[in-house]
Order: C-alpha cells, then sequence, then structure tokens
C-alpha cells in the first residue's frame, strides 16, 4: 500500500501576540502533525504547540543555526511519511523569511503545499508603536529591507543612496547589529542626520521596548538602551509622530505600562 503525501503549510505568526494570528493559522497549529519552527513566531505562540509537535530549525545550542538545506530537507521527509507539516515563520513568510526558497523546493520536490500568510512586523511593529509607515503630511511611500543579507554575496544589493533620496520611509528588518554601517551609509548619501529614528524590540511581545533618536544619534540609542534582536528600525519623519501619541497608549489603552522598559533614550 502506498503511503498518501502529506502537506506542507507555510505559515506566518504574525508579529508575536497570539492574538493577532490568522485563524487560519491558529486552526492549522491545532491539527498539524509536526511543526517546524524558530524563535521567531515569539514564546506565547510556541507555548501552545505540544512539545512533542515541535521541532525547532532555528538557533541551536552554541550559537549556531540550522542549515537551510536541512531545513527544505526535513519538510520533505515529514510529507512523504504522510503527515501534515506547518512550517511557523515569524511575520510572513515572504518577507525576509525564506518562504520563497521553501516554496521552490517543495514544488521541485513534487511535495503539495499552502501558503498562510501573517501580519508582517514590517508594519504591525511600528503600528504598535504608535508609528505609521505612511502619513498624508509625512510619507507617502515606504520601502522595506533587511539589515543582513545573504553573507556569501559579493556585495550588498540594497541600494541605500538610491534609498536616501526617495523621501519616505525606510523599514529595516533585522538590522540591529548593522545599524552603524547603514545610517552611516544613508548620512553619506545626504540624508537629514536629524531625521527622526525608532527601534521596536519584540514588537507585540509582552518585552516590547521602544527606543527613539535620530540618525546621527540612533547608534548611542542602542548602546545605552541595549536594545537587541529581533528588533525593527523605522527612518522617517512618520517616526518623529510617535510623540504625538505614545502618552495615550500609555495612559488609555495599556500600552508601555513598564516604564523601565520603554524609557525614551532621546529624552
Amino acid at each position: 500500500m502506498t503511503m498518501s503525501v502529506g502537506t506542507v503549510y507555510l505559515v506566518g505568526s504574525g508579529p508575536g501576540d497570539p492574538d493577532l494570528m490568522t485563524v487560519k493559522a491558529a486552526r492549522l497549529l491545532e491539527t498539524a502533525d509536526v511543526v517546524l519552527h524558530d524563535k521567531l513566531p515569539g514564546p506565547e505562540i510556541l507555548e501552545r504547540i505540544p512539545e512533542e509537535k515541535r521541532e525547532d530549525v532555528g538557533k541551536r545550542a552554541g550559537g549556531e543555526w540550522t542549515p537551510q538545506e536541512y531545513t527544505n530537507r526535513r519538510l520533505v521527509e515529514l510529507a512523504r511519511e504522510g503527515k501534515t507539516v506547518v512550517r511557523l515563520k515569524g511575520g510572513d513568510p515572504f518577507v525576509f523569511g525564506r518562504g520563497g526558497e521553501e516554496m521552490e523546493h517543495l514544488a521541485a520536490a513534487d511535495i503539495p503545499f499552502e501558503v498562510v500568510p501573517g501580519i508582517t512586523s514590517a508594519i504591525a511593529g511600528p503600528g504598535t508603536a504608535g508609528i505609521p509607515v505612511t502619513h498624508r503630511d509625512h510619507a507617502s511611500s515606504v520601502s522595506f529591507v533587511t539589515g543582513h543579507e545573504d553573507p556569501t554575496k559579493e556585495e550588498s544589493a540594497v541600494d541605500w543612496d538610491a534609498l536616501a533620496a526617495t523621501g519616505g520611509t525606510l523599514v529595516v528588518l533585522m538590522g540591529v547589529g548593522k545599524l552603524p554601517d547603514y545610517t552611516a551609509a544613508l548620512r553619506e548619501a545626504g540624508m537629514d542626520p536629524e531625521t527622526p529614528v525608532a527601534l521596536v524590540e519584540r514588537a507585540t511581545w509582552p518585552e516590547m521596548r521602544v527606543a527613539t533618536g535620530t540618525l546621527d544619534t540612533i547608534v548611542s540609542v542602542r548602546d545605552e538602551t541595549e536594545i537587541e534582536p529581533p528588533a525593527i528600525t523605522v527612518i522617517g519623519e512618520v517616526a518623529g509622530t510617535r510623540e504625538n501619541v505614545v502618552e495615550f497608549l500609555r495612559n488609555r489603552t495599556g500600552a508601555f505600562e513598564d516604564e523601565s522598559a520603554t524609557q525614551e533614550a532621546d529624552e
């Protein structure tokens, strides 16, 4: 008897708050045989998945990362065993989540798959912090870039000169470590050093923190506040609009209740 092939679901879990998962994502986590995940979905979401169903394909002991080739191979193996597999990613699978690579690998192996989009942290992170990525008075465009490119590339595929000239909002994901490099590149390309910048760490998680500064000061702000990954960098006039709503968010909605965790580094 030939075993039927299972289906792989490439699922976006959203920015980390379980309430921001889609209904379909939550249902699949309940019904899947196996969930391959990294750390980005966040602890509250991962804790909802029975331990016997979870396989961590993110960071391992000793600081090593699971090779993408292993994850690709494992998805195929499990599906060929007839299992329903969820490949769980933070945010959306196709926003710097390597979902495209996994989709191509599954298609080449003739494995049925389905994409389940998620709310990307590139929009939800700034929004939760009180920063709109577009605003009629400040920004009519937004660009999303990665601050952590493939290290095997001979040169960066990100044109910081062009981005400095767009005049819109720039959102950098996975860019905490490279912050000094690209802020310097943007200043050298002519962006105003006084351009507002915000760092949003662990957006929508209970430990969420926000630090603000300018293109000229944000590296010092990062160091003083000890902002760590995962965090989003928002560069542009919209980052300065946060001051108009942050007190309301703190006092009326319960956001940023821990003042020590949300200390504004530019005050």
